[in-house]
């Protein structure tokens, strides 16, 4: 089955050390041969600044990742671009489609003539925060807990009028109602069920009902500290969050936000995005064999084809 992929680290990667190929380095995740064996069709990859990074270079490290992503992700032959996510359909059999996000406007700052810049470079989809505070939001690494501030309801007012996603996955408790309640396209990009894990990072079970209820989608991820609050974690651990959700009403709106490349351990027999036949083979075990296309790509599809971009 084909797969979409809500959220991967490669750019961070391929940033940190300009010797890395994305074609086949071992290191990477999601690195081109294993998105093929995977028969992962479009990947989300995400622009992230540690927060390490001076304020006054940040931006340059999101045009670095950036730079990555045209010179050494997009200049692959059958790796295409997704501008809009109209465009997936477009894609021909052994194509990969290729979306840009960003994670956290740090680098952006309240400059809002560079996230113009971002709308233009095809940027899909948004999340206000990491875990920290910046200038738009708290994230929920944030002991404060605050919400939006009023440049961050201007950005995701923006967002609205251009059809790029909201991504609500780090935001702070309170951020996240007050995102949900002016956003027009929203996304979980990788997160997963607080009643399973209690860890922060995970959406509480009202958070999980609010996006159902709103026809949005949630990317499970595949973190073990984020799916069973341990260093390691088995697919029948990820399943249980997945079935959690869709006994919440929620069976077609999963699916998958593997956060590969940003996570430091992985989930036994899926250790990278060419495994993820190992998940498949096992979701069919629980699930229809029309539920378990949703979560591969179908409910992503459901939720997204009416933005144009």
């Amino acid at each position: 089955m084909k797969v979409i992929d809500t959220h991967c680290d490669a750019l961070l990667k391929l940033w940190r050390d300009e010797t890395k190929s994305f074609i086949n380095d071992p290191e990477i995740d999601t690195n081109a041969n294993r998105l093929k064996a995977g028969n992962v069709y479009v990947q989300f990859f995400a622009i992230w600044v540690p927060d390490r990074i001076p304020q006054e270079l940040k931006f340059q490290v999101v045009l670095d990742q950036m730079n990555a992503f045209y010179e050494r992700v997009l200049s692959l032959p059958n790796i295409k671009h997704i501008r809009s996510y109209s465009q997936i359909n477009q894609l021909s059999d052994g194509e990969i489609g290729a979306v840009l996000t960003l994670e956290g406007m740090d680098a952006v700052g309240s400059d809002l003539g560079k996230l113009e810049w971002l709308y233009e470079q095809g940027v899909c989809s948004i999340g206000l925060t990491w875990n920290d505070a910046n200038l738009c939001a708290d994230g929920i690494g944030e002991a404060r807990g605050a919400g939006l501030t009023q440049l961050g309801k201007k950005v995701v007012e923006m967002n609205n009028e251009r059809a790029v996603t909201n991504d609500v996955s780090h935001l702070s408790i309170r951020a996240f109602w007050e995102v949900i309640e002016r956003s027009t396209h929203t996304i979980a990009s990788h997160s997963n069920a607080f009643a399973i894990c209690q860890h922060d990072r995970n959406l509480r079970d009202e958070q999980i009902d609010e996006l159902i209820k709103q026809n949005c989608f949630i990317g499970t991820v595949f973190f073990p500290t984020f799916v069973k609050c341990e260093q390691e974690a088995t697919i029948t651990d990820l399943i249980k969050h997945i079935d959690y959700i869709a006994g919440r009403g929620g069976v077609s709106h999963i699916g998958f936000g593997s956060d590969f490349d940003g996570i430091k351990h992985h989930i036994t027999q899926l250790e990278h995005s060419g495994m993820y036949d190992q998940l498949i083979n096992e979701l069919c075990k629980h699930f229809s064999e029309e539920e378990v296309k949703g979560f591969c790509h179908g409910n992503f599809l459901s939720k997204s084809l009416f933005v144009i971009n």
